[in-house]
């Protein structure tokens, strides 16, 4: 007697068939490279530099945790992800990954990053980013983004702790330095997730995540957004107020906090839909090269610093 099991239809049910680019995109590779390039910011504010294998191996387990989250989420919001145009050609909605692979490779990089961290620089980063991963997958993940419109600012901290775990891998501690880049990018980011709330208001109204602009609606959503970009602009600055970074990263700074406030403002002011959208996405675009310019300039310098000392 054959075990097959058959649809309704007659016919065989289709097995998904993974690619390796499939696995690739549950990691989130531009996200990714986000949290390395703040964790490293991170890593070079240590007064004395680590040995270049360890601080390879730490940013190494950084992006695989990393990583890990990112397919955790995928796998948990798959129900999601298939209501939403902008999601809906991943690997699970797409039907070419199944959920319990999704599970099953989550599970084991989370593991492995953080025994590796630990193994190779000291528990504290390695608690750390445990920490990271249950804050993302658990409490925004599986919480926070399907409960509360604030969901991206208290999750926000998942995604700003990078920096953190950076110092913290060099130099087995906490400082207030990396605390203040912890600070930069969790204001930074509502205003980021917030512009792009509003460029794919319809996708998260299907999906039933409750956005800002969903919930508290577009007005309130652009005068936050300002408020916002307004905290964030004197907070760029502190690198160099508190002596960490160089004039030159204090006037990119300076220059990249005008702007992001101006186009935030622009926002605000928009008196019909075509000009508010066109808006969010110059915010949306351009907070992100604010938040590389000010960890490139603050990765470079810091490079040079520690490159002097050798």
């Amino acid at each position: 007697m054959s075990d097959v099991s058959y649809l309704d239809n007659g016919e065989l049910p289709r097995i998904p068939v993974a690619e390796p680019a499939d696995y690739i995109r549950l990691l989130k590779p531009r996200v990714m490279s986000l949290v390395v390039f703040t964790a490293l910011a991170g890593l070079l504010l240590a007064p004395v530099p680590p040995h270049p294998l360890i601080a390879f191996v730490a940013l190494l387990s950084i992006a695989i945790g990393a990583g890990a989250s990112g397919a955790l989420n995928m796998w948990y919001d798959a129900d999601i992800d298939a209501k939403m145009e902008r999601t809906s050609k991943r690997p699970i909605p797409a039907g070419r990954l199944d959920p319990e692979s999704a599970l099953a490779f989550g599970v084991v990089l989370s593991i492995l990053s953080v025994f590796t961290l630990g193994f190779a620089t000291n528990w504290l980063a390695a608690a750390l980013l445990a920490f990271t991963i249950f804050f993302y997958v658990v409490i925004y993940t599986m919480w926070l983004k399907r409960w509360t419109p604030l969901n991206i600012v208290i999750g926000g901290a998942a995604g700003a702790l990078p920096p953190i775990v950076g110092y913290a891998a060099a130099t087995g501690e906490i400082n207030l330095a990396s605390v203040v880049l912890f600070a930069i990018i969790f204001i930074w980011t509502p205003p980021h997730f917030w512009a792009l709330a509003i460029l794919k208001i319809e996708d998260y109204d299907r999906a039933g995540v409750p956005m800002l602009p969903n919930v508290a609606g577009l007005a309130r959503t652009r005068l936050e957004i300002l408020l916002y970009t307004l905290v964030l602009a004197p907070l760029g600055l502190a690198p160099w107020l508190l002596g960490f970074a160089s004039p030159v990263y204090g006037f990119v700074a300076m220059a990249g906090g005008v702007m992001i406030v101006n186009i935030a403002a622009r926002m605000f002011r928009a008196r019909d839909a075509a000009d508010m959208r066109r808006a969010a996405g110059r915010m949306f675009g351009f907070s992100i090269l604010y938040l590389f310019g000010l960890f490139l300039v603050l990765v470079i310098e810091r490079a040079l610093h520690l490159l002097a000392l050798i």
